[in-house]
């Protein structure tokens, strides 16, 4: 019996003994003098057994069957096998059984199966507030993961999601690995359905940003790098990219792959796909019932996405763009490819002509000069595969360039002339320099960089 049991069991045989009076003994069990009564009349009738309650020992109305609890703790150990608990409830209601997740998480715990997500204790974070209307902001990333459990390949997830909502967005696929072509995929989905967003929230990934240290003289006279096919992408849609510097800073679209690598790879499993096509397909299967789980309405119902204006090309826009001379003979080679001009109705060369190149993600190749599209081709073997090609420099300055560096001043001032018949002084090769005679050399370099005006 519990400490209260005994305290009225006691109270009760001191009132039988007249050690205490029926006023004395309901003061001190806090009771009313009728319950008092009626508790001396059970104790006379019942002996001790007055103070246990009634419903000790026998089972709860509300008792879930065995034969319930051994069906899914079964289905948690066999069909769902890896399921969390919240996505196990669910369906289970898809299997008919109405439980709650407490009752769920016990039979799980009581049956020896652990959680399939352990958590950790959580540590203080300044949140940043969620952006008030849907289609102002963007996360995108890429996930590489075992979502096929060895079935298949390793596979990278790429996708975006929307700040405001949490809604994850249109074009979401698998492929191989994290690639300019996989954002650009995802971009022209999301353009074409939704709209075009007004800022892109995103990691340092060789595909979106520049992060090598070659300035060609072009981009030292402009003042910066070109950018990647994706950043020019996005200048083109005038999205302002934001890069971040930690995967924290992106959390939102980080937990987006935590709850997709425990879900998405138990319906992965349950559906036994073990192909690309088939893990795309079951993707776009899934992401519906996603969003309808995980995405809520925007702090405002005003919308911040910016429609498409009427002619403009969403594939141009969001295909790998290149530029390139022509031939003598009207063929563009680009990385070893070449793509020939068709014959113009008019009969023109295009020899020596500065064209555009673009391959959209469908494989087609297009070549236009001057705005004007001269050919559409499309080739087989190397030049369907969709990727970013490397273009062979030549060193071939144009005119405005030269013009440049020929007008262009040194902050040090002009360099002085050597006096006719003098000797010059000779000078030895940079690797035959002492090690501090390099580094003498490698700091004066620095400070004339620095010097230089900023049309340099």
């Amino acid at each position: 019996m519990a400490e209260k049991q005994w305290k009225r069991l006691d109270v009760l045989k001191r009132l039988v003994r007249d050690e205490l009076s029926t006023s004395q003994a309901a003061k001190v069990l806090q009771l009313s003098g009728r319950q008092m009564r009626r508790l001396l009349r059970d104790y006379v009738l019942e002996g001790e057994l007055c103070v246990v309650h009634g419903n000790r020992g026998r089972s709860p109305a509300n008792r879930t069957p065995d034969e319930t609890r051994a069906l899914v703790v079964e289905l948690l150990k066999g069909k769902y096998v890896g399921f969390n608990d919240t996505h196990f409830t669910e369906k289970l209601s898809d299997e008919g059984i109405e439980l709650g997740r407490a009752t769920v998480r016990r039979f799980a715990r009581d049956a020896g199966v652990a959680a399939a997500r352990p958590r950790r204790s959580k540590r203080y974070r300044s949140r940043r507030e969620r952006e008030a209307k849907a289609g102002t902001m963007l996360l995108w990333d890429g996930s590489r993961h075992d979502w096929l459990e060895g079935r298949g390949p390793m596979l990278c997830l790429m996708g975006a999601i929307d700040d405001a909502t949490g809604e994850l967005m249109p074009g979401a696929h698998f492929l191989e690995q994290e690639s300019a072509a996989g954002y650009l995929r995802v971009l022209e989905a999301v353009v074409s359905e939704k709209g075009i967003p007004r800022k892109l929230y995103m990691d340092m990934h060789g595909s979106l940003k520049r992060n090598d240290e070659h300035w060609t003289l072009e981009e030292e006279l402009d003042g910066k790098q070109r950018p990647t096919q994706v950043g020019r992408a996005l200048e083109e849609l005038d999205i302002e990219a934001i890069f971040a510097l930690s995967p924290q800073a992106k959390g939102r679209v980080e937990r987006m792959w935590g709850t997709l690598q425990d879900r998405l790879v138990s319906e992965l499993r349950l559906a036994k796909v073990a192909t690309v096509d088939e893990a795309n397909a079951k993707l776009q299967e899934y992401r519906p019932e996603f969003n309808r789980r995980f995405a809520h309405a925007a702090r405002e119902s005003q919308t911040g996405w910016r429609p498409i204006q009427r002619g403009f090309d969403v594939a141009e826009a969001c295909s790998f763009r290149y530029e390139a001379t022509v031939g003598n003979d009207n063929v563009v080679t680009l990385s070893n490819l070449k793509l020939q001009i068709p014959r113009p109705a008019n009969g023109r060369s295009y020899a020596k002509a500065r064209v555009q190149v673009h391959q959209l993600l469908n494989g087609t190749w297009r070549v236009k000069y001057q705005g004007q599209r001269i050919a559409e081709l499309v080739l087989a073997g190397r030049g369907a595969e969709i990727h970013a090609r490397r273009q062979h420099k030549h060193g071939k300055s144009t005119r405005a360039f030269k013009e440049a560096v020929r007008t262009f001043e040194s902050p040090a001032g002009p360099r002085a002339r050597r006096k006719a018949g003098s000797r010059a002084v000779p000078t030895r090769p940079f690797n035959h320099m002492t090690s501090k005679q390099k580094q003498q050399n490698a700091k004066l370099s620095k400070e004339r960089r620095a010097q230089r005006p900023a049309s340099w």
